[in-house]
């Protein structure tokens, strides 16, 4: 059936195609199983995939992934969420239940060099998904698992999302405006982030295991990864005691590190030494302030913070963001809009750079994509392949990965193992 088309124009319509060339090829010949769903995982995976590593992403038959229920807002009926996570693999569908699917995916640990998965370890254990279980299939296995609070603890087996990570994390009770209620970040951080822990790690067990042929087990949670995130605030209230509060972005370490109004738009501003406080004032034609008496170094400036923002908010309400952003660029003074994320998208700059792009699938469909933000040799990635409809390459896994012949599919198709409709000659 020829794809839908969307009534009306997107944002889609005007990206620019991907960047040129091959994508990194770091992780060639690198196989990865990929038994997560949501976020998190599908992160994980994909960054192991654009940086050249095969993936084989292992879906239930009829409902896939999570993250592909998860709209509007939806593109011709795919979840622009599991879009956003999910290039360069091949989708499998595999009911690993019943013992026919498990033998499937028993075979798949056997030539995967990486498996991934974000079960608790009790329900990991149930299905024979725990790291003892599939490393006897495979003793050099690299096996990562994403929780929420990691494989050992009375709280293993708790049930986790992002948002709870948030929480847990005190990210929340910081983000929001002073006195306020906390706030979660407008991404699924905690999720994101543990994404790229177990893709660094499993980089690093790669590396580690072509030295010693050793197998890992790596443990990433979510609340782990999310409390890390705070490292600059849990240190210095460790060191002080001092416990920071909700402030709406305008308390920091920095004197004068905020958001601040100009006559139209809202502009940030950060002076973090005290050459960049001098050339501030200096380019305001007011060389007699950074001078002033007070204001001699971060810490006094800081004791003065209420005053000297003040200060600075009645001159930026004078002239417009343009104004005072091309005069602080000529000045070297760090300073930039607050873009929404339509503005982000438009960004030439990003687009040349490879972050923001279309890719064209067969049929003439397109998606949009974010792209690995990386550049290696000065260039940015390209990528391999959009991402996968459900169950798209459950006949190539079958048969290239595996070795499977026909008449094998068409058992495993009939015991319901795999999608009824896996196309058989």
């Amino acid at each position: 059936m020829a794809p839908e088309t969307h009534a009306h124009p997107t944002p889609l319509d005007d990206l620019p195609p991907p960047p040129d060339g091959p994508g990194f090829d770091l992780l060639h010949g690198v196989r990865v199983l990929d038994l997560t769903t949501s976020v998190a995982g599908p992160f994980a995976t994909m960054l192991l995939a654009d940086m050249g590593a095969e993936v084989i992403k292992v879906e239930r038959p009829g409902t896939g992934d999570d993250a592909r229920a998860w709209g509007p807002p939806f593109l011709e009926g795919e979840s622009l969420w599991f879009l956003s996570v999910n290039r360069n693999k091949r989708s499998l569908c595999l009911d690993y239940g019943g013992p026919e699917g498990r033998a499937v995916l028993h075979d798949l640990v056997r030539r995967c060099d990486v498996v991934v998965l974000n079960q608790p370890p009790r329900v990991a254990a149930k299905l024979g998904l725990d790291a003892p279980t599939l490393r006897a299939l495979r003793p050099d296995l690299i096996y990562v698992s994403i929780t929420g609070f990691g494989l050992s603890g009375e709280r293993a087996d708790w049930t986790c999302y992002d948002l709870i990570a948030e929480g847990y994390s005190g990210v929340m009770d910081l983000t929001g405006a002073g006195g306020g209620a906390p706030q979660k970040v407008g991404a699924p951080a905690a999720d994101m982030l543990a994404g790229q822990d177990a893709a660094f790690a499993t980089a690093a067990a790669l590396h580690a295991r072509a030295r010693t042929g050793r197998g890992r087990t790596i443990d990433v949670a979510l609340v782990d990864s999310m409390t890390r995130f705070l490292t600059c605030r849990i240190v210095p209230y460790l060191g002080s005691g001092e416990v920071p509060t909700r402030s709406g972005g305008t308390d920091s370490v920095i004197a004068v590190y905020q958001a601040f109004e100009t006559a139209d738009l809202p502009i940030t501003l950060g002076l973090g030494n005290d050459n960049l406080w001098s050339r501030f004032w200096e380019a305001l034609g007011r060389p007699a302030v950074a001078a002033g008496a007070g204001y001699a170094g971060n810490a006094a400036r800081r004791g003065r913070r209420g005053e000297i923002v003040a200060m600075i908010q009645a001159i930026l309400r004078e002239k417009p963001r343009a104004h005072w952003l091309a005069l602080f660029r000529e000045a070297r003074i760090p300073a930039g809009p607050i873009n929404r994320v339509d503005e982000v998208a438009a960004d030439e700059a990003l687009r040349r750079r490879g972050l923001v792009y279309r890719m064209e699938r067969e049929d003439g469909s397109a998606v949009p994509q974010v792209g690995t933000g990386i550049q290696l040799d000065g260039r940015p990635n390209a990528p391999r392949s959009a991402p996968p409809r459900l169950g798209e390459h459950d006949r190539a896994v079958l048969t290239e990965v595996l070795g499977y012949d026909d008449d094998k599919v068409r058992a495993l198709a009939g015991s319901g193992a795999i999608q009824g409709e896996t196309r058989v000659p």
